[in-house]
């Protein structure tokens, strides 16, 4: 009888910590009010192409080992297939990342879904080329997703992003300022995010998207920078791709790491996503 007593007494405080609003936050919950707290000194790990390391690049499978690992945003990148629909692809040719050839906006989706994403090792895997809507359905509830916009149409992402009600979890990301300007006339509610070369370029792409994060080069990643893109709300974004990444991959994390991070950069973007998350938590950065 006691215990019956102590559990109805455990589910009483369980639904007045619910009605106070108290209830534990969801994963994407968790994440946004990170993301939106620009002077956060949590930094947030960005898997390049999702989790590819075991799985194909921008694969529905690499998205979902992005989403085990703990990562904050996925990059995909977006193109248009012939009858425009939106698929996630990087290169200019299917043929380096499938067992297809040719241009992705040269074919229609049910074309490009009889071939076979590759694996990092070049074998055929069992998946197709996705959609941006599968993608987003995976991600959804899950973490933020910075949309690489290559060829792909605007107002398609924006229809399937609204479809999929995925909104506020997205990130949209050009290196052309007239298709963030277009995505900014669509939906006003929509995170930009520009890349910027210079002091003056980034005071420029900040009074004239107000973005929520502007992703920056190492070659001017200076305090001057970072505490101008800061003082305006926004998190500053910067890769490890590359040099960086072979280092981490290495397990001498430790020579390049503390430089990428001395100016406060708190968005890193990479290709080593679990052993990136591992050496962040390990200063104190994932907190």
């Amino acid at each position: 009888m006691k215990r019956y007593i102590s559990f109805i007494s455990l589910l009483i405080i369980l639904l007045q910590i619910s009605c106070n609003g108290l209830a534990p936050k969801n994963n994407i919950d968790n994440i946004l009010e990170k993301f939106h707290d620009a002077n956060s000194e949590y930094v947030m790990v960005v898997a390049h192409r999702a989790a590819h390391k075991e799985y194909p690049e921008n694969s529905i499978s690499a998205i979902k080992r992005a989403i085990e690992l703990g990562v904050d945003i996925v990059e995909l990148d977006a193109r248009t297939t012939l009858d425009g629909n939106v698929v996630i692809m990087h290169d200019n040719t299917i043929d380096r990342t499938t067992n297809g050839i040719g241009r992705a906006e040269d074919q229609t989706l049910a074309e490009l879904q009889t071939y076979r994403l590759k694996n990092t090792d070049g074998t055929t895997a069992e998946e197709t080329i996705p959609t941006l809507e599968e993608a987003l359905e995976v991600i959804s509830g899950n973490l933020m997703i910075d949309i690489h916009i290559i060829t792909a149409s605007v107002k398609q992402i924006i229809e399937v992003v609204e479809k999929t009600n995925t909104n506020k979890q997205v990130l949209y990301y050009s290196s052309n300022n007239d298709i963030l300007k277009e995505i900014q006339l669509l939906d006003e509610s929509s995170m930009l995010m520009p890349i910027t070369h210079s002091y003056q370029t980034t005071d420029s792409a900040i009074n004239m998207f107000h973005p929520k994060v502007i992703h920056i080069y190492p070659s001017f990643y200076t305090p001057e920078v970072t505490d101008l893109i800061r003082n305006n709300g926004a998190r500053v974004w910067i890769n490890s791709l590359g040099e960086i990444d072979e280092k981490i991959r290495d397990g001498k994390a430790q020579e390049d790491l503390p430089t990428l991070l001395q100016y406060k950069a708190n968005i890193i973007q990479t290709d080593e996503p679990e052993l990136l998350i591992q050496y962040l938590k390990s200063k104190g950065l994932r907190n």
